[in-house]
């Protein structure tokens, strides 16, 4: 079973652990079902477990606040100017050796 880092949507999680709950069959059944891993299967069950019963989903990109979504941003180009910054300087001992 290849689902590398496949990203389900927050209804087909919450429909997953709903088929699971209500077939009757293990994890491990239920997820060849769904042709999914039964380790995610049994991380949404757990999650649901913990939350009433409803599957918490934050998929890539969501955030809970503007505040949360501006400091991930302002990470990113951080990290892109650093990266910037190491090309150019492996540029400039490139070029001072000559």
């Amino acid at each position: 079973m290849s689902t590398k880092n496949k990203m389900h949507s927050s209804e087909f999680k919450q429909d997953a652990v709903n088929y699971y709950h209500s077939s009757g069959k293990s994890i491990k059944a239920a997820a060849a079902d769904l042709k999914i891993s039964a380790s995610s299967l049994n991380n949404w069950i757990q999650n649901a477990k913990n939350n009433d019963n409803k599957v918490s989903h934050r998929g890539s990109g969501n955030y809970s606040s503007d505040s949360e979504k501006e400091i991930a941003k302002l990470k990113k180009e951080l990290r892109d100017k650093e990266d910037a910054l190491e090309i150019l300087k492996k540029a400039i001992g490139i070029l001072n050796k000559d």
